[in-house]
């Protein structure tokens, strides 16, 4: 018969939301220029940043939705689930080396500072202070490798079928990472340095700054599935969307425990510490 399916991929019927997103990602790259602009471009820049980043948001929302209604309509074959994880480990791998780019940044000025310019003010004095490795940081590194083993808690409660013990490792995990971005915060208003001045506080922030959001993001995403764990959305044999999160979470908390070990521990060794 004409039209009828004969094998297992889904073909995605036609979807405003590449075009939208992009236009909306235009929008708030412009209003992002303008606002950071303001002697040289028009006014407003802020508020052009913010619609941008709400059709960004409501392109996220609205897709993923869609995404979902195609799971619940049996379209994610086993085929489609497939490529669905090929396409998060390629994701994840992407990941891996923009944070790579950092600890190059940092490893390279940190190993070999005579390659850097001359410039005043770029290297710090031998008396710079930095936070001690084994107390607050210590404490997220705990925090991160305690919602590991939630999230992984979580994981095997889906696998056998155990819907209460999936909602409670999400629950326990959400709240360690909610913690974690607290302690973070805390830490980087009592920091003994500011962003810029030179080479190991800026690369300090950038590195830790954009783990951060990285678990901001994360803590979202496992949110996102606590609501549908609770909607009943996910089965044993079908629940990508959570296996997405879960490789996401473990993912931030490996790159913590080398941002720790590498500027943390290593970065700060022989400095004064502050408070110390």
């Amino acid at each position: 018969m004409a039209g009828a399916k004969n094998h297992d991929y889904h073909i995605l019927p036609p979807s405003i939301w590449p075009l939208f997103g992009a236009m909306s990602a235009l929008v708030m790259a412009f209003g992002g220029v303008m606002w950071m602009h303001p002697d040289a471009l028009p006014a407003g820049g802020g508020w052009v940043f913010l619609l941008g980043l709400g059709g960004v948001l409501f392109t996220f929302y609205s897709w993923w939705a869609n995404v979902i209604a195609e799971a619940h309509a049996g379209d994610h074959t086993p085929v489609v689930q497939l490529h669905l994880r090929y396409g998060m480990i390629l994701f994840i791998a992407s990941e891996v080396m923009f944070f790579v780019g950092w600890f190059w940044a940092f490893f390279d000025f940190s190993l070999f500072p005579s390659a850097l310019p001359p410039i005043d003010g770029l290297f710090p004095s031998k008396g710079v202070e930095v936070m001690n490795a084994f107390e607050l940081p210590l404490l997220n590194t705990l925090i991160l490798l305690c919602s590991g083993t939630t999230v992984t808690w979580a994981h095997h409660a889906l696998i056998h079928g155990d819907r209460d013990g999936l909602i409670k490792g999400l629950w326990c995990t959400i709240i360690l990472g909610a913690i974690f971005s607290c302690v973070q915060a805390y830490e980087y208003a009592h920091a003994p340095f500011d962003f810029g001045g030179n080479p190991y506080s800026s690369s300090f922030y950038m590195a830790t700054g954009f783990h951060g959001f990285h678990v901001l993001v994360g803590t979202i995403f496992l949110a996102v599935n606590l609501i549908r764990a609770y909607k009943g959305d996910f089965t044993p044999r079908q629940h990508f969307g959570f296996e997405a999160a879960a490789w996401y979470w473990h993912f931030v908390d490996v790159v913590w425990l080398f941002l720790f070990v590498a500027i943390y521990v290593w970065g700060g060794w022989g400095a004064p510490v502050h408070g110390g």
